[in-house]
């Protein structure tokens, strides 16, 4: 299959997963309480810090070392657990809607508590491999930049998978890593054409929506710009990971030979025929 036709096919899936978006809107909402859970923990790392700086950012003494990566392991740990519990919750609801199931915010809140376990080890697994990669990053000058740039996309690849794999595998973090990365040596063709489909339609639809409001918002007053614009990228940004995770969950339940509403089979495996 040519590149073209992988993108063509990208962009068809690209757009299933928005009808699915569309017809269950309420899914946008695991992406959005992901992004404010996010924010608040990155002010409940911060704002200790500046408290005891007396609110001065020139007052914040530099932690040693291993208080630093402590730190950052701390942290990726709280935000990889996020990330996958609601990833999980809202894939769960993919799930029930392709088997014709009722879809609801509980159910899939209530089958990612259930998972919490698991989600934890994969949360401290990738947290090691992160804090492992900024350490190299840090230390290792262009060069560390330059290995942790290729082995970040390596394991953007090698994780396509995870969250349903954890979900629904009864997999821990290390097969569950393994097996991903086998799904994707047995699936992955010449490209991921709708990789490039979701980055354009992202792309597009902030020109479309966070440009202007920068602007109208700008006309008023240069902050009520910037606060428009941040709000709206945030909504194209929770509404790009709602799609993107129900393309992903698409793929895995179409490789383990479950139904997919919206979803043209043969479609599906020629995006991932292999080579």
């Amino acid at each position: 299959m040519d590149f073209f036709t992988r993108l063509s096919n990208g962009w068809r899936l690209s757009m299933n997963s928005f009808r699915v978006l569309r017809e269950n809107k309420q899914l946008i909402l695991f992406p959005i309480l992901s992004g404010v859970a996010l924010i608040l923990i990155m002010a409940s790392f911060m704002l200790p810090v500046l408290g005891m700086a007396g609110w001065d950012v020139d007052n914040i003494a530099d932690p040693d070392t291993f208080t630093t990566y402590l730190l950052v392991f701390l942290y990726y740990v709280v935000n990889y657990f996020v990330v996958v519990f609601f990833n999980m919750a809202l894939i769960h609801c993919t799930r029930l809607y392709f088997h014709g199931e009722e879809v609801t915010i509980g159910k899939g809140i209530a089958f990612a508590k259930s998972r919490i376990g698991v989600i934890l080890s994969w949360a401290i697994f990738a947290a090691t491999v992160g804090t492992i990669l900024k350490a190299i990053q840090e230390n290792a000058g262009w060069l560390g930049r330059l290995i942790t740039g290729i082995l970040g996309v390596v394991w953007g690849i090698a994780t396509f998978f995870v969250v349903p794999i954890i979900a629904y595998e009864n997999a821990g973090p290390i097969t569950a890593f393994k097996r991903s990365s086998q799904l994707m040596r047995q699936k992955w063709g010449e490209s991921l054409g709708a990789t490039f489909s979701f980055g354009l339609i992202q792309l597009l639809a902030m020109l479309l929506v966070a440009v202007p409001l920068l602007f109208i918002g700008g006309m008023i007053h240069i902050m009520v710009g910037i606060i428009l614009a941040i709000l709206g990228a945030f909504v194209v940004l929770a509404v790009m990971s709602a799609a993107e995770t129900i393309f992903v969950s698409a793929v895995y339940h179409n490789i383990n030979n479950d139904p997919v509403k919206h979803f043209n089979e043969q479609m599906l495996n020629n995006l991932f025929e292999k080579k």
